[in-house]
């Protein structure tokens, strides 16, 4: 996989689910078993709305873009597992949190 770091920051490019422009966002990401995931403690933000009713994200990591689906983690002990490594040795590693898995395509 080209993203080589299991913890890393990049920016997640969403079209709006309304406007369908491109919104750009930076956020802490996981690489778990080769797929993406971003997550938060709510699923109120315009990223991660825009991303479930607009699967195709584009990831933004050193210098190059990587395209890839979107999809809605539905699996809660996935969910804790990727809390815990996006937050590691964090009281908030604890915290229920939603999260987005995207597999790279291209």
């Amino acid at each position: 996989m080209v993203i080589d770091a299991n913890l890393f920051r990049a920016s997640l490019i969403t079209k709006g689910r309304v406007t369908k422009k491109l919104h750009s966002v930076t956020l802490r990401g996981v690489k778990y078993n080769d797929k993406i995931y971003f997550s938060r403690h709510r699923p109120d933000s315009d990223w991660f709305k825009n991303a479930i009713a607009n699967p195709h994200v584009t990831i933004n990591y050193n210098d190059s873009s990587y395209s890839g689906i979107a999809k809605i983690v539905t699996d809660e002990s996935l969910n804790q597992k990727i809390s815990k490594l996006k937050y590691p040795g964090e009281k908030r590693a604890e915290e229920k949190r939603v999260a987005i898995e995207i597999t790279l395509y291209g």
